[in-house]
């Protein structure tokens, strides 16, 4: 297909689509002539997995070119491509400098081993976990730290259930875009779920029913 073609299927504005060969993102089509060039599922497929990225995830252009990377080396095992994937959606910014960030640290590291996970404090969302902790403390929330392992719990089964589900998918493109909308959206929907389950523990706990504004 040509390139308007491709825009026509993806969605994506030619100029859009060109950027992306010139920086890299998505490689450039088999050219035809000195001014044409043809554009396979391949592209497509790329192209859709660069707005997932962007759209989706979030991510910037130099992100998003690590992800895709990861996806294009044959020699990185599987885990390695997701990790970089899903690594990229973390929150940006320092980390704090100060007693409270300390201890968060710390609570965090101390989960990682007594659950056995094959991870690090530096890891992204462990950071992310530490600055959520190190908030909590500031407030005077501290003891929070120990429902640490319920939500652990809770975190792996849904973990299980995001793994099931991208294990269904093929390609390994489609293993990336997976976990980026099932990351950035099943958290929407965990949440939504969550709030869901807080009325009904609280309507069963104090006996009150559960309206439309509750």
């Amino acid at each position: 297909m040509r390139i308007g073609e491709l825009s026509r299927r993806t969605g994506v504005p030619v100029p859009t689509i060109k950027y992306y060969v010139r920086e890299g993102l998505l490689p450039q089509g088999e050219l035809s002539s000195p001014n044409q060039a043809h554009y396979g599922e391949e592209h497509e497929r790329r192209l859709r997995l660069i707005r997932a990225l962007l759209e989706v995830g979030g991510l910037k252009v130099a992100a998003i070119a690590e992800v895709l990377d990861a996806v294009d080396d044959p020699g990185r095992p599987l885990h390695k491509v997701l990790g970089a994937a899903t690594g990229r959606l973390a929150a940006e910014g320092g980390t704090d400098d100060d007693a409270e960030a300390a201890a968060a640290h710390t609570a965090v590291e101390q989960l990682i081993a007594r659950r056995g996970w094959r991870t690090h404090g530096s890891n992204a969302a462990a950071e992310d976990l530490s600055r959520a902790l190190a908030a909590l403390y500031r407030v005077g929330h501290g003891e929070f730290v120990e429902l640490l392992d319920e939500y652990a719990d809770a975190a792996e089964l849904v973990a299980r259930s995001d793994l099931g589900y991208v294990s269904r998918r093929g390609a390994v493109e489609d293993l990336v875009e997976s976990v980026v909308i099932g990351t950035v959206l099943g958290e929407a929907v965990f949440n939504a779920m969550r709030r869901l389950a807080h009325v009904d523990a609280s309507a069963r706990l104090y006996g009150e029913g559960g309206g439309e504004g509750s």
